[in-house]
């Protein structure tokens, strides 16, 4: 894989919608750190297809993320809270309006 031009975490962190779900939504926060970790993410454009660029990241920086938006604590507030991978329709969505769509891990 190559580097990606990419960066889910800035765009995430830059969404309105995304970042007030978050901020009022508990239940959503945790839903989005489960679908960050475990879980690679591809832009949905031309050229990342074509690289096959995908986003990951740790546990440790998924809940950093959350907590970023969310404007309180830390990642250990969300760190291995539970539903690592799974992917809610709801963020599903919520993200493949921001043009992420979710690439499960291959077991090699």
């Amino acid at each position: 894989m190559n580097q990606i031009d990419y960066n889910l975490a800035d765009e995430l962190m830059n969404d309105p919608t995304v970042c007030e779900k978050v901020q009022t939504r508990p239940h959503y926060a945790q839903e989005l750190y489960g679908a960050l970790c475990n879980m690679q993410w591809i832009k949905r454009e031309v050229m990342p297809f074509l690289r096959d660029e995908r986003w990951s990241c740790s546990w440790r920086y998924a809940g950093g993320i959350v907590a970023d938006i969310e404007g309180s604590g830390d990642y250990m507030d969300y760190y291995a809270g539970g539903n690592e991978g799974t992917v809610t329709d709801e963020i599903k969505a919520d993200l493949l309006a921001l043009g992420w769509e979710p690439v499960e891990w291959l077991d090699e």
